[in-house]
């Protein structure tokens, strides 16, 4: 049976301690600032334990999330992609549910401060993944925890991803407007993210030995993925690299030494009048023709540097005239209405 206690700290805070007794098991017990967590914690308990589930281990009676938050950002974040963002999202957490044992961490009180956030349904997801890698490390590397609490919390519905991309009297507009710009290099720069779909920082990483003006082809390092990626150098893009490396500078290896093209960018999207335009939009222009001249979303998801699929979908209509044109060849050329003659 469970049972709680309010109990007063030497501050005067009320804390709530709860216990659970079933026959034929050791006295298990948890202290919670609130009575809501506390009868959650007795209820997820009693089931564990009557399933044969319950497992606590004494490194998870001694460690807190603030333990496992400090460890993990100085041994596990640095090797990591978005380390500077993680890092956040985790100071976050720590503040939050910092001072909890590790034992005490439910998949209840993990979604009460998931719902606490003011963010939007997809930045609140982000924050859970934060968080369910830290128990995940914490569980399977360093036996901290039995098993991870965070899978069993949903993650949010997330809205349709974003879709905005340059028509073609737009795109000739901006690419007028990048070329007003000085050193012209945030023409090149522009030309490589419509022609390739690659990221602003892709692009702006790139070095010299990486890229093979007479094949035609990009290799990517530094991804976001983590993974080495070919990127085909086609057309217009690969014309203006080739004009380009011309009149590269010898004194780095780097194809764009700039410290940033945000001045640049900003005013050429303003003198181009581009209403809700972001560079990253450059990314969906690209992957939006491709998916209109008949790639699949796996080859969108290839060229892109996707892992899955799921990113992509949001151009699955833009190929629907291109499917319209393969089922009308297909009843042209297969299909015999009537019987024979």
């Amino acid at each position: 049976m469970g049972s709680i206690q309010e109990r007063y700290n030497s501050d005067m805070s009320l804390k709530y301690r709860a216990r659970v007794r079933l026959r034929g098991h050791p006295h298990e017990s948890a202290t919670f600032d609130r009575l809501t967590d506390a009868r959650e914690w007795i209820k997820a308990t009693e089931s564990a334990i009557r399933e044969g589930r319950y497992f606590p281990s004494r490194s998870s009676m001694k460690h807190t999330l603030a333990d496992a938050v400090e460890r993990y950002t100085r041994d596990v974040a640095p090797r990591r992609k978005g380390a500077k963002k993680r890092s956040a999202q985790l100071r976050w957490w720590g503040e939050r549910l910092g001072p909890r044992l590790l034992a005490e961490l439910s998949p209840a009180l993990i979604a009460e401060a998931r719902d606490s956030l003011t963010t939007g349904p997809a930045t609140a997801n982000r924050y859970l993944a934060a968080m369910s890698h830290v128990c995940t490390v914490a569980s399977k590397e360093w036996g901290w925890m039995e098993t991870n609490p965070v899978r069993k919390v949903a993650r949010l519905p997330e809205p349709p991803g974003r879709v905005r991309f340059l028509g073609p009297d737009e795109q000739s507009v901006l690419l007028s407007a990048c070329q007003n710009r000085k050193s012209g290099a945030l023409y090149v720069v522009v030309l490589l993210a419509l022609s390739t779909g690659m990221r602003q920082g892709e692009i702006l990483g790139l070095r010299w030995p990486d890229v093979d003006l007479s094949r035609g082809w990009i290799l990517l390092h530094e991804t976001k993925s983590g993974d080495r990626r070919g990127v085909p150098l086609r057309g217009a893009a690969r014309e203006s690299l080739e004009k380009w490396a011309k009149v590269r500078r010898l004194d780095t290896d780097k194809v764009f030494p700039l410290k940033s093209i945000r001045t640049a960018w900003l005013r050429s999207v303003a003198e181009a009048g581009l209403q809700d335009f972001r560079f990253h939009d450059l990314r969906h222009s690209a992957a939006s023709y491709m998916a209109m001249n008949g790639a699949s979303a796996t080859e969108i998801a290839a060229l892109l540097g996707h892992k899955t699929l799921q990113m992509v979908r949001r151009y699955a209509h833009l190929s629907d005239e291109h499917l319209d044109k393969i089922v009308d060849a297909m009843n042209m050329a297969f299909i015999r209405p009537g019987g024979p003659s």
